[in-house]
């Protein structure tokens, strides 16, 4: 029996689609969903190419009401029924509640070498801190934020000329494969972290 992945986006949806592309043939899970909090998020009309059931909790209606945006949010993640949730460019932050719920189960994606920059802007704090590398981090979501156990991480190295769109750019390649590989080896079983060079 295959597991059931819903993945949760706001934007585009690059590591969405790395991940649903990811999930054929002989791979122990399939995508039942994919969730937005914006109905503009480019990634869900590519979810549908893709035959791939999309949904819309849009966050805006429940400003200053995170529990009604996530009790939701959480009806359409219950009627899809995952196994797993991988959070992959999901521009919210979700309650320790919610995250209780699926504890275990929901992966994160950051674009830094966790636990170094937790939340915006990292590669601009990479590089403004002198760092000679950055990188990605998949991880298990807890409460607090960016901070569950590691299960990957891949390194790039920080040039001299660098901006943090020049490097943003030369991470999001490695996001695209350490995240389809953890899924893989987290479906089977395994936690233990995978390191990309």
């Amino acid at each position: 029996m295959k597991k059931r992945v819903a993945i949760l986006i706001s934007g585009s949806g690059s590591n969405m689609i790395a991940l649903a592309e990811s999930m054929r043939g002989d791979h122990p899970a399939r995508p039942c969903l994919v969730l937005s909090n914006s109905p503009l998020a480019g990634g869900l009309a590519k979810a549908q190419a893709l035959g791939i059931p999309t949904a819309v909790v849009d966050h805006r209606p429940h400003k200053g009401d995170r529990a009604g945006f996530e009790t939701e949010l959480l009806a359409r993640i219950e009627e899809a029924g995952p196994d797993l949730i991988a959070l992959a460019g999901f521009m919210r932050v979700l309650t320790g509640d919610f995250v209780a719920r699926f504890e275990g189960r929901m992966l994160n994606i950051h674009p830094s070498l966790l636990p170094k920059y937790k939340g915006l802007d990292t590669h601009a704090r990479a590089i403004a801190a002198g760092d000679t590398e950055a990188g990605c981090t998949v991880h298990e979501v807890t409460a607090a934020l960016d901070d569950g156990p590691i299960l990957g991480q891949a390194r790039v190295p920080i040039l001299s000329d660098d901006t943090a769109e020049t490097l943003a750019a030369r991470v999001l390649p490695m996001e695209h494969a350490l995240y389809p590989a953890v899924l893989r080896r987290l479906c089977d079983g395994n936690r233990a972290p995978i390191y990309l060079p």
